[in-house]
């Protein structure tokens, strides 16, 4: 899967978990992104969840005027998953799908805590910066300290020599939504 090339004038694509975890924070967080990006009107792109972050996230970001998308596949579809209130939700056939459409809609990729499936998404977008397929900036929202153990790990990869210590930069950690909105310039 070739990623597309950057757009300015594209929006932001948050990967996050569709669960609340154990920290009120982490959904504190998610609204306060979701406010802060729809009041700047970036149009989000997400994965079309309704409940957890994902749902916090879209929910602010409407209340705020903002425009979100979410792409989900069709058996998230069928299993009652996806938001019904969004600005566009695109059905994909598949995860691969779901990635694809998100990535070649944003020009910027944030990660809020989540599982196994945030880490994946977030992963793919660092190795292809990695690769130097894409120059977007990606950030991860370090809330209450969740990515701590994450970002030991990228310390041990490049100390192991298994990634370059140029590499880390690809990544850049906020501690909270106000530091991340803070550094994007307005929406054009």
């Amino acid at each position: 899967m070739t990623p597309p090339p950057p757009n300015p004038s594209q929006g932001i694509c948050v990967y996050c978990g569709s669960r609340d975890g154990s920290d009120p924070a982490y959904r504190k967080t998610a609204c306060q992104l979701g406010t802060g990006l729809g009041q700047a009107r970036y149009p989000i792109i997400y994965g079309g969840g309704s409940v957890g972050l994902m749902g916090a996230l879209a929910d602010a970001a409407l209340a705020a005027g903002g425009a979100v998308t979410g792409v989900i596949p069709q058996e998230m579809v069928a299993r009652e998953w996806a938001h019904s209130h969004l600005s566009e939700l695109l059905v994909v056939d598949n995860m691969h799908q779901r990635k694809a459409a998100m990535a070649a809609r944003a020009s910027v990729f944030v990660a809020l805590p989540g599982g196994f499936g945030t880490l994946e998404e977030l992963s793919e977008m660092l190795s292809w910066a990695q690769l130097e397929f894409h120059s977007h900036p990606l950030y991860l929202i370090n809330t209450c300290g969740y990515f701590d153990q994450l970002l030991a790990f990228f310390d041990h990869c490049i100390d192991q020599q298994f990634a370059s210590p140029s590499h880390r930069h690809l990544l850049k950690v906020v501690d909270s939504a106000e530091e991340l909105l803070a550094e994007l310039p307005p929406y054009t």
